[in-house]
């Protein structure tokens, strides 16, 4: 036997699901899930590709694997809390967890088999809203909107070439205003101009418009 199948062999008697699945999340971390392939998860761990079948029956029973990890990750909505805070809470949480894992932003209400993580979470989200007098049709529109405005806000967030208010002012300072002539775009010259004067922060957008939304549905429970 070789030196090298040895040492794959040593690899692979290390190998666990749990192993598996952290590996396979820092490496679509790092690449995209579209970077992902059994291959090249057992080449960074340098195991054989037919070992990982072993723990994981499939890609798909990976990535359900991988999702599950990142709905662990997610605050629940604390039991005993205002309603709106709960929610406000676990909104945060969730947008902190895709800024890690922009990968998941897509998978996250994909899934057809869910783990336990996943299934625990939802659970918790809706209970928080039943409990708190929404219907159950109210309870699912209040759910689906809050989650469309995360993943959505979190999608543009992971394009934006700016993170903090120093970046934005630098980039709307040294690329965007000198394409802005005030007499041929009068209005986004003044926005701009006056954004970078007040310190824009673009972090701050996030709970603004989740505070709308909350707000708006807070006269729909009432009503239920």
């Amino acid at each position: 036997m070789s030196v090298r199948e040895q040492r794959r062999i040593a690899s692979d008697a290390g190998l666990s699901k749990q192993r598996v699945v952290v590996e396979a999340i820092r490496l679509a971390d790092r690449e995209g899930v579209d970077g992902l392939s059994m291959r090249r998860l057992a080449g960074t761990l340098g195991a054989g590709a037919m070992s990982l079948y072993h723990y994981v029956a499939s890609k798909e029973e990976l990535l359900d694997a991988m999702v599950d990890i990142v709905f662990e990750e997610i605050e629940l909505p604390p039991e005993g809390t205002a309603w709106q805070s709960a929610m406000r809470r676990r909104a945060v949480s969730a947008r902190q967890v895709l800024a890690r894992h922009p990968w998941a932003n897509g998978l996250m209400e994909s899934r057809t088999s869910p783990g336990p993580a996943n299934l625990r979470h939802h659970e918790a989200v809706t209970a928080c809203l039943r409990q708190a007098g929404f219907s159950v049709s109210m309870a699912t529109h209040a759910n689906w909107l809050l989650d469309s405005y995360v993943y959505g806000f979190a999608l543009q967030e992971a394009s934006l070439p700016f993170n903090t208010a120093d970046e934005f002012a630098d980039v709307i300072e040294d690329a965007y205003l000198p394409q802005l002539p005030p007499d041929e775009f009068p209005y986004l010259n003044e926005s701009a101009a006056a954004l970078v004067a007040a310190g824009f922060d673009p972090a701050e957008e996030f709970v603004f418009g989740l505070d709308l939304i909350l707000t708006a549905l807070e006269p729909l429970r009432a009503s239920a």
